[in-house]
C-alpha cells in the first residue's frame, strides 16, 4: 500500500503500527480485496481501512475519467445531430456504428469528430502532432487526440483556474512528464497573482499567491519575451519561482497567456529533471494550452494580491473623465483587432482639452481615428507603438523623459521632446505626454549653469530703490530667501574694510561715471564665513540717457583665490627648490673639478707615459662620482686607479673625495692593490654612510715593467698591443662597500715596448640601447687604432664615444717607450 493511505490508516484507526503490520501494508494489495500477513492470517483493521481508500481512490479517477468522455461523446453526438439533422438517440446510434466501422473506440471516435468540426489551434496541434508520430501505433495517436480534447473539456467545465491546472497536468501536461503547473494572471501594475496550480505542496503554493511588479522570476521571464521561456535547468538560472526547493535542477517552461493582442497571464510547467529540446509538435502543443490560458482567465475572477482589497478596473467613460481632468495632453485608446482577433492597431477613443494636434487638424477629426493612420510615424524610431503595445499585453506601465516624438505635418517630419506615460486601465490605454517647453528649459539650463559656476544675478531700480535677487543670490550671501536684498549702497557694510576703497571705486564708476564696473572684494556673510567675491555691473539708461537701474552679478571666486594663493607658494617654493639645486650642483662641480680636472700635467716616469681624461657630466644635477688618480709612490712604484661611486650630486661627489684619498694613503703602506682594494672596502663600507662604489686599481713596476692589478666590480683594463686591443682577465672582486670585509683577486701582467694601458670608467662606453658586451666590443675596435701620441688616443676615444647617459667619464692610460726609455715625443 502506498504510504500516504498507510499514514492516513495509522491517524484513523489511532492504533501502533508493528513492523509485521508495515510489511503487510506495503505488500502488493490485489485490486478491492485487503491484505493478508506472510503467514495468510486474517486481514488487520489497518489492512483493510488502507485497501478501501485504494479502491475508493481508483473509483474517483475512473468516474473522473468517464465524465469527461461522456462530455466528449456528447458533444460529438451534438455535432452529428447539427451536421445529420436528426435527434439525439439516431446520432447516438450513428456514433457507435461509425466507431465499429473505423475501429475506433466511441470516445476516440468523438474526439475525432470534434476535431474535424472545430478546426481550432487544438485540432491543428493535434493533426501536427499526430502526423509527426505517424509511426506509431493507433491507440498512442488516439490517445493522443483524446488527450488534448480532455484537457480543453476540463477547463471548459471547470468552475475556477484552480481546477483548470488539475485538468492541464492530469490530461495534458502529465503524459508529457510534467509534474506540476502554475497559471498566473496578470495584474494592472504588472504584479503576478498565482490563479491556479496543481502538483505543488498547499504551503508552497500560499507563499507565492502574488508576486509584486519588477520582481524577476520565471514567470516575470515568460511575461517579458513573448515567445516564451523553455528552461533547460532552474539551477542555471537561479532566479526564484514556485517549486524551485522541492525541482531544484527541473525545467521549467513560461508561456504568456493571450489572445487578441493582450496577454492576460503566464502558463509556468515544471518538470522534475533537466528539461530535453522539445519537438515542434509538442512546443505548439503547450502553446495552445497557454492560449486556453488565457480564455480561462479572461473568463474566471483573477486572484488579487496579499493584502489588496479587490479592485474594479475603470472603464473607458470613467477613463475619459480621468483624461479631462489632467493638465497634460492625454489621448484614450482602445485596441482593434482583426476578424481573426489580433490586435493590429488602437483607435483613439477620447482626447482632452489639452490635446493639440502637430498638423492643426482639430480634436473632432482626430477623435475616433485609428493611431497609426492618425500618426503612422509612431511605428517609427520612437518605438512609440510598440510601447503602446507592451504595455496593452502585459500590464506593466511605461514612463520616459526626453523621449523624442515625430509627427508628419504636410508630409514633413517634424520632432518633439516630450515626457511620456502610458498605463493600462481595464481594457483601454491612457498615454499621456508633455512637451518640453524650450523657455524653461533655458531657464533650468541657466539656473543649473549660475549654480555650478557659483554666480548669482540681480537687478536694482534706482528710481524705486527695489532690489531684485535671483535664489542663487541669497545662496552666496548666506542669507534666507525670506529675507531682503542688500542694495548696493549697503554693500559696504557687508565687506571687508580694507575693500572698501576698491567697492567705492567701483560705485563712483557705475552710478556717477555711469560706465560698466568690476571690483573683487571679500564678503562677511552672516554665518561668519568670508568669501572672496567679484561683482560684474552695468547701467541701465533710458532714451534721455538718464540711469533708470543697475543690472549685475556677483560670482564666488573663493577656490580660485586660494587657487591662486596656493600656485603662487608653490612657484616660491618651485623656484627656492631650483635654486637650491643649482647652486649644490654647481658647488658638486666645483668640487669634482679642484680634485679632478679634465686634464693634469704628466708623471716623470723613466720610459712611461701617463696620461688621463675627465669629461664632466653634461647636466649640473648629474654630476657623478667618477674619480681617477695615478701618482708615484715612495717606493717608486706608480700607483693607477679608476673609480665610480653609485648615484649623482653632492653626496657621490663627497663619497669620491673621500675614497680617492683614503687609497691614497693607503698605498703607502707597500701593500699590493688586493689589499688596497680590502681596506678600501672597509672605508667604504663604515665610514661613509654604506656608500657602494666600483674601482680597479694597479701598481706599475718600471724597472720589470709589469703591472699588478685587481678589480672592484669594475671593468678591467684595456691592453693595446700591435695594433689589437683585448681587456685584461675578469678578476673576481665584489664592489666596494657592499660587504664588510671581502678579500680581491689579483693578477699581473708582463708589458712589452710601446704597449698601452688604457684604465675607464663606465661612461665611456655606456649605452641604454645596447649591451655592455656590445659597447665593449665598439671600444676595442676604436683603442686597436694607435695615434701617435697617448694623448691623442685618449682625444679619440672620447670622441668617438657612443654613450647617452650623459654621464660623467675618467680614462687612464699608459704606454711604454722604447727599450724602456722614453720616446722622442715624451
Amino acid at each position: 500500500m502506498p504510504a500516504e493511505p498507510q499514514a492516513f490508516a495509522q491517524v484513523a484507526v489511532g492504533a501502533e503500527v508493528t513492523p509485521r503490520a508495515e510489511v503487510t501494508a506495503s505488500a502488493p494489495v490485489e485490486a478491492g480485496r485487503p491484505a493478508r500477513d506472510p503467514a495468510g492470517e486474517a486481514p488487520s483493521p489497518v489492512g483493510r481501512l488502507a485497501a478501501t481508500v485504494e479502491r475508493l481512490r481508483r473509483e474517483v479517477r475512473a468516474a473522473q475519467v468517464e465524465a469527461e468522455g461522456r462530455a466528449l461523446v456528447e458533444l460529438a453526438k451534438g455535432i452529428l445531430v447539427e451536421r445529420l439533422g436528426c435527434g439525439p438517440a439516431e446520432a447516438a446510434r450513428q456514433l457507435t456504428e461509425l466507431a465499429e466501422q473505423a475501429g475506433m473506440s466511441p470516445l476516440e471516435f468523438a474526439v475525432e469528430v470534434i476535431n474535424q468540426a472545430a478546426k481550432d489551434r487544438v485540432s491543428e496541434v493535434t493533426d501536427a502532432f499526430l502526423t509527426a508520430v505517424s509511426s506509431a501505433s493507433a491507440a498512442d495517436e488516439a490517445s493522443a487526440a483524446v488527450r488534448l480534447r480532455a484537457a480543453e473539456s476540463g477547463a471548459l467545465a471547470a468552475h475556477d483556474t484552480q481546477a483548470v491546472a488539475d485538468s492541464l497536468l492530469q490530461h495534458a501536461l502529465g503524459p508529457l512528464g510534467a509534474v506540476a503547473v502554475a497559471i498566473w494572471a496578470t495584474g494592472s501594475d504588472g504584479s503576478l497573482t498565482l490563479a491556479g496550480s496543481a502538483g505543488f505542496a498547499v504551503g508552497e503554493a500560499a507563499r507565492w499567491r502574488y508576486v509584486p511588479p519588477d520582481v524577476a522570476t520565471v514567470a516575470r521571464l515568460g511575461l517579458v519575451e513573448r515567445s516564451g521561456q523553455w528552461i533547460t535547468s532552474l539551477a542555471q538560472t537561479g532566479l526564484p519561482t514556485i517549486g524551485r526547493h522541492a525541482l531544484p535542477d527541473g525545467g521549467r517552461v513560461a508561456l504568456p497567456a493571450g489572445t487578441g493582442g493582450r496577454v492576460h497571464g503566464v502558463l509556468e510547467i515544471a518538470w522534475p529533471g533537466p528539461l530535453e529540446p522539445q519537438p515542434p509538435q509538442v512546443v505548439r502543443q503547450v502553446e495552445a494550452l497557454a492560449e486556453l490560458c488565457a480564455h480561462t482567465l479572461q473568463s474566471y475572477p483573477r486572484g488579487r494580491g496579499a493584502g489588496q482589497e479587490p479592485r474594479v478596473l475603470p472603464d473607458a467613460a470613467e477613463l475619459m473623465d480621468l483624461a479631462d481632468g489632467l493638465h497634460d495632453p492625454a489621448l484614450v485608446l482602445v485596441p482593434h483587432v482583426d476578424a481573426a482577433g489580433q490586435l493590429v492597431d488602437f483607435r483613439i477613443q477620447h482626447v482632452n482639452d489639452r490635446f493639440l494636434d502637430p498638423a492643426g487638424r482639430p480634436r473632432a477629426v482626430v477623435n475616433g481615428a485609428l493611431l497609426l493612420e492618425a500618426y503612422p510615424m509612431a511605428a517609427g524610431g520612437s518605438d512609440l507603438f510598440q510601447r503602446i503595445e507592451r504595455v496593452h499585453a502585459t500590464g506593466e506601465p511605461f514612463r520616459a523623459r526626453r523621449m523624442s516624438l515625430t509627427a508628419l505635418v504636410d508630409e514633413v517630419p517634424l520632432s518633439a521632446v516630450a515626457d511620456i506615460s502610458i498605463s493600462r486601465h481595464g481594457t483601454c490605454v491612457l498615454l499621456i505626454w508633455r512637451i518640453e517647453d524650450e523657455t524653461a528649459r533655458l531657464a533650468s539650463l541657466l539656473q543649473h549653469a549660475q549654480r555650478l559656476g557659483r554666480i548669482g544675478g540681480f537687478e536694482e531700480n534706482v528710481l524705486t530703490g527695489e532690489t531684485t535677487w535671483n535664489g542663487q543670490m541669497f545662496a552666496l550671501y548666506g542669507r534666507d530667501p525670506s529675507s531682503s536684498p542688500v542694495p548696493l549702497e549697503e554693500l559696504g557694510a557687508h565687506a571687508h574694510p580694507d575693500d572698501a576703497v576698491a567697492i567705492g571705486r567701483f560705485l563712483r564708476t557705475l552710478l556717477h561715471q555711469q560706465r560698466p564696473s568690476s571690483a573683487a572684494f571679500r564678503l562677511q556673510r552672516p554665518d561668519g564665513v568670508t568669501r572672496h567675491m567679484r561683482i560684474v555691473a552695468e547701467p541701465v539708461l533710458d532714451t534721455d540717457a538718464r540711469l533708470v537701474a543697475v543690472r549685475g552679478a556677483y560670482q564666488d571666486i573663493s577656490a580660485q583665490h586660494w587657487t591662486e594663493v596656493a600656485l603662487a607658494a608653490t612657484r616660491d617654493q618651485l623656484a627656492q627648490t631650483e635654486q637650491h639645486a643649482s647652486e649644490r650642483g654647481r658647488l658638486a662641480l666645483q668640487l669634482q673639478h679642484a680634485i679632478m680636472p679634465p686634464t693634469r700635467a704628466p708623471l716623470e716616469v723613466p720610459g712611461l707615459q701617463v696620461a688621463v681624461r675627465y669629461r664632466p657630466a653634461e647636466e649640473e644635477q648629474l654630476v657623478g662620482g667618477d674619480w681617477y688618480d695615478a701618482v708615484v709612490l715612495p717606493s717608486r712604484l706608480v700607483m693607477l686607479c679608476v673609480g665610480d661611486v653609485a648615484g649623482h650630486g653632492i653626496e657621490a661627489a663627497t663619497s669620491m673625495v673621500v675614497l680617492r684619498n683614503a687609497l691614497r694613503g693607503l698605498a703607502v703602506t707597500g701593500a699590493g692593490p688586493g689589499q688596497l682594494l680590502s681596506w678600501l672596502n672597509i672605508v667604504a663600507h663604515h665610514l661613509t654612510g654604506a656608500v657602494t662604489a666600483t674601482a680597479v686599481c694597479g701598481l706599475y713596476d718600471p724597472v720589470r715593467h709589469t703591472l699588478r692589478w685587481a678589480r672592484a666590480g669594475h671593468l678591467p683594463p684595456v691592453l693595446v698591443r700591435d695594433e689589437g686591443a683585448e681587456p685584461l682577465p675578469l678578476l673576481k672582486g665584489l664592489l666596494l662597500g657592499a660587504v664588510p670585509e671581502t678579500t680581491y683577486e689579483e693578477d699581473e701582467v708582463q708589458l712589452a715596448a710601446e704597449d698601452t694601458l688604457l684604465m675607464y670608467t663606465d661612461g665611456l662606453i655606456e649605452r641604454r640601447d645596447r649591451s655592455v658586451e656590445e659597447s665593449l666590443t665598439h671600444l676595442l675596435s676604436q683603442a686597436s687604432k694607435v695615434p701617435p701620441t697617448l694623448d691623442q688616443q685618449l682625444d679619440r676615444l672620447l670622441t668617438h664615444s657612443r654613450s647617452d647617459t650623459d654621464d660623467d667619464t675618467c680614462i687612464v692610460g699608459i704606454r711604454l717607450g722604447r727599450g724602456g726609455f722614453p720616446d722622442a715625443d715624451a
